[in-house]
């Protein structure tokens, strides 16, 4: 099945060998920048002023819910990632377009034998807590005991990120050993390209100091009890030992959570004197904050774009996040009426596809923003693990072609349903209700199906309601549409690969889809070899993804809309994809 990919790559030869150069820099090695000489002409550079208050407002109903340094499947949110990275360091970060930066890192380098089974991670020494003690391998060693004491089958304190799609965590990691205080090794059971074990492995660990957290150095079911008792005390004094910006000062739930800065920080010291991470309740009510500055970072929901001429001191930037979005089919035979056994057909869901009109979402919906996609990861923001092949849809919008796809595949059209065997195309589509543009969105595809002789159902949920639809509960959903800007984002596993998502049996395949050939496709992304022969692989797997419409229906990929008021600085320039705002960059004009 990969001979016709074979063409496409080659004819994007030339382009891959460019995109390989940037792939190889990705690596982690560390060197020193070049330093230019500034231009005579260059414009007076404005010197940031210490103090203010940032009042960040969270993604609408969002709110921590702390369970650092464990992270169960109900914390697994950006919110508590931008939570964890204000006060905690992660041992390796990296950037949009998917390269390493280690000002944000614990790490300098990252190093790797030939066989790539054996990891040496060699921290840097000017790190340290903000009792004064160095950041240590110990603790990093530390860490990992308890991600991988949560990743154990029938654990009660679980760890989220455990399994193939996430670094193989914890059954190819053989082994994590601090031979010195500054120097980690991991040695693997397998061999693994080096590029995803770094990315979606090492990039789980966020340290903890051993010396503050170990209270039951022999015992570690009582540690993971103690751990989980503090979960939801942020206030606690453990989270008090901190090697990040900030420190959480004082909290409210559901209402706010306000951090000063960590006066012993390492890296750039924070020019606010608080940041404020505000709740809010709808988009209408951080609409209205933002209108008269209650709040002066935020986010602005699409439907509200067309208002943005009542917050004229405000300046908006689109924010696009590595990921994809999309809505999801129902492949379980225990779905209602069959519809699992119709959605199974690659013809229908190819149909499907050709019934969303994107290009009419962006123009209409989200006001000219977006871009078109139609595999596991969007064109933008642009990067190098992005598959060129991919800048035109597979499946575009065309219904009239999709009805006779439809009809050429065995299916008739009966009192104006496509039919076939006593199956029909006839289903409910659950979506996440509250905005227009929503609902604007579920309405569009629906009559856009039935020009093809697909009847559709709209029936409005909480977001809640949507999210918790899976295999456990089959028999009560067929599609599901949690969107409206709340895309699928690659934010702990910034390799793009689908061992979360489309491996069979995977905890976010949802809709059960099983696929050999794709199996095989993301275990080929995990395997060893020269930085070509691993970005063919993801490519091939990109390209597989959008053929197959793995259990999904691509939607257009919105942008997040970041808004701040003009006189806050650095927002749009230190506001980063994966989780992470770098609020101690920002400054507030006196």
């Amino acid at each position: 099945m990969l001979e016709p990919f074979r063409h496409i790559l080659n004819r994007e030869a030339g382009t891959l060998n460019r995109l390989i150069k940037v792939a190889t820099s990705g690596l982690i090695v560390i060197g020193l920048a070049g330093c230019g000489t500034p231009s005579s002409n260059a414009a007076p550079r404005i010197v940031p002023h210490f103090g203010g208050t940032a009042v960040y407002a969270l993604p609408v109903q969002t709110s921590p819910n702390w369970f650092f340094p464990l992270v169960s499947l109900n914390a697994d949110t950006v919110v508590n990632f931008e939570t964890d990275l204000m006060m905690y360091k992660p041992l390796v970060y990296f950037n949009q377009q998917g390269h390493f930066e280690p000002q944000h890192s614990l790490a300098s380098s990252v190093t790797w034998n030939a066989s790539d089974t054996v990891y040496t991670i060699h921290l840097n020494p000017k790190w340290h807590w903000s009792n004064g003690h160095r950041v240590t391998a110990q603790d990093v060693v530390f860490t990992w005991d308890i991600m991988q004491a949560g990743s154990m089958p029938n654990n009660p304190y679980s760890w989220a990120f455990s399994g193939e799609g996430s670094g193989g965590i914890p059954a190819t990691w053989k082994s994590v050993v601090a031979p010195n205080s500054h120097t980690v090794v991991i040695t693997t059971t397998v061999p693994r390209n080096p590029e995803w074990f770094i990315r979606n492995g090492l990039m789980e660990i966020i340290p903890v100091p051993r010396s503050i957290w170990d209270r039951y150095p022999k015992n570690m079911a009582k540690e993971m009890s103690f751990i989980n008792s503090v979960a939801n005390l942020p206030t606690n004094s453990v989270y008090q030992v901190v090697d990040g910006p900030y420190r959480l000062a004082s909290y409210q739930p559901g209402n706010y959570w306000t951090f000063v800065p960590n006066p012993h920080y390492d890296g750039h010291k924070s020019y606010l004197s608080r940041v404020v991470f505000k709740y809010e309740t709808s988009s209408a009510a951080e609409f209205a904050a933002l209108r008269t500055g209650a709040i002066n970072v935020g986010y602005l929901g699409v439907g509200l774009l067309g208002a943005r001429s009542e917050i004229p001191h405000d300046k908006i930037t689109a924010l696009y996040r590595p990921g994809f979005d999309y809505v999801a089919l129902n492949l379980n035979p225990a779905a209602p009426h069959e519809i699992g056994k119709a959605f199974s057909e690659l013809p229908v869901r190819q149909a499907l596809q050709m019934g969303v009109d994107q290009t009419g979402m962006i123009a209409h919906i989200f006001h000219g923003y977006g871009v078109i996609d139609d595999t596991s990861l969007a064109p933008l923001p642009k990067t190098f693990l992005f598959n060129p092949a991919l800048t035109r849809p597979l499946y575009p919008f065309n219904p009239a072609r999709g009805k006779q796809l439809l009809l050429k595949n065995g299916w008739r059209e009966v009192h104006g349903v496509m039919t076939k065997q006593g199956m029909a195309l006839n289903f409910t589509l659950d979506y996440a209700a509250g905005t227009q543009s929503a609902a604007d969105m579920v309405q569009l595809m629906k009559s856009n199906w039935a020009q093809e002789g697909i009847e559709v159902h709209l029936v409005p949920q909480t977001f809640d309601t949507v999210v918790s639809y899976g295999p456990s509960n089959a028999s009560k959903w067929a599609m599901v549409d949690w969107s409206d800007g709340a895309a699928w984002t690659y934010g702990n596993d910034p390799y793009p690969t689908g061992g979360s998502l489309f491996a069979t049996d995977a905890g976010e395949n949802g809709g059960d889809y099983s696929n050999h050939e794709m199996n095989l496709l993301i275990q080929a992304t995990y395997e060893p070899g020269t930085p070509m022969q691993t970005l063919h692989r993801l490519y091939r797997y990109e390209m597989y993804v959008a053929q197959q419409l793995p259990g999904v229906i691509f939607l257009p990929m919105e942008p997040k809309f970041i808004v701040h008021a003009d006189t806050i600085h650095g927002v749009s320039t230190e506001l980063g994809t994966f989780g992470n705002i770098h609020p101690n960059y920002w400054w507030v004009s006196p």
